[in-house]
């Protein structure tokens, strides 16, 4: 059994960043990767908003340079899943299937969120090729490009709004016969030129073999089929936080996403903390994650401090 001051369940950009925080405070994490690590930016082909990288920087590149420097100044990393969380009494219990069980007297959650897609295998194959859930990280890409948008909600219309500042005409696919977004964005979108709507509409396949060069269309109840040339397909549908195995232990808003305090990482049990797309639904960017990871390691560093646990000088196992 592993016993630790801390443990950090994620290695996204929250989590690494809280793990090098926390270990240049001499906590000696343990982070919990998950399988596969590195969160969703691993799925990122070109970063050209984290600050630092003004040529630009992979997704997974900029990940194994976090997990680096996590390393130098010593934490430590199981590449495993967490397959039970116990957080009814200090220390915590992490229960990692067949590879053990982890006990820490504090935890950063660390989990994110992923998009919701289509379901697609097009939609897959072309995923960083043309097809994207994040509007503010690549609209950028399709400056002077049509492009097309599923969604019909609150972060749909956002993000469609956003596009046009890059693309002179962006249509937004719903399958509903009215949008669910809020009337004043509602009147936003209709009011802005660049922006189109087709209802009673799905998307059936993305079309191109190395870039997306535009989406095959159902509509209406009889099932008609179009063709829609664009050059990038966003889907803005949502985003599923990985809350499952805190259900019932930590507070969640009505979509899943875990809450904390105001002004603070902290959630409803004490020695629990919060950080990345687990908790933040409206951000979701790598660097307010990180952010975030760094506000969770001080909390963690603070509450450690404040309230010391008698089995924290026990020897850690291996990890």
């Amino acid at each position: 059994m592993d016993r630790v001051r801390l443990a950090i369940v994620g290695s996204g950009p929250a989590g690494l960043t809280a793990a090098i925080y926390a270990s240049r405070a001499n906590l000696r994490p343990l982070v919990l990767s998950g399988v596969p690590s590195g969160g969703q930016l691993m799925l990122t082909s070109e970063v050209e908003n984290y600050p630092g990288f003004p040529e630009g920087i992979q997704g997974p590149e900029l990940m194994d340079r976090f997990r680096a420097q996590a390393a130098k100044f010593g934490t430590r990393f199981r590449d495993t899943n967490v397959t039970e969380m116990d957080f009814s009494r200090r220390p915590f219990t992490l229960r990692l299937g067949e590879e053990g069980t982890v006990r820490a007297a504090s935890v950063i959650l660390a989990t994110g969120a992923t998009a919701r897609w289509l379901g697609l295998p097009s939609e897959e194959r072309l995923r960083g090729r043309g097809v994207s859930a994040c509007a503010t990280c690549d609209g950028f890409f399709f400056k002077g490009l049509e492009i097309a948008l599923v969604g019909g909600g609150d972060s749909a219309l956002e993000e469609a709004l956003f596009l046009t500042k890059f693309s002179p005409r962006v249509t937004v696919l719903h399958r509903g016969e009215s949008l669910r977004a809020s009337r004043i964005l509602q009147d936003r979108a209709r009011a802005n030129p660049a922006l189109s709507f087709r209802f009673h509409t799905v998307v059936t396949e993305v079309l191109g073999t190395d870039r997306v060069e535009g989406v095959r269309l159902r509509h209406g109840p009889d099932g008609e089929e179009s063709t829609l040339p664009v050059r990038g397909l966003f889907v803005a549908i949502g985003h599923d936080p990985a809350t499952d195995l805190v259900r019932g232990q930590l507070d969640l808003d009505a979509h899943g996403y875990a809450l904390t305090r105001p002004g603070s990482t902290a959630t409803n049990v004490e020695g629990v903390f919060a950080a990345g797309d687990v908790h933040d639904h409206r951000y979701r960017q790598a660097v307010t994650a990180a952010g975030l990871g760094c506000m969770a390691a001080l909390d963690a560093e603070r509450f450690l401090a404040e309230h010391p646990d008698p089995g924290e000088s026990a020897t850690p196992g291996p990890g």
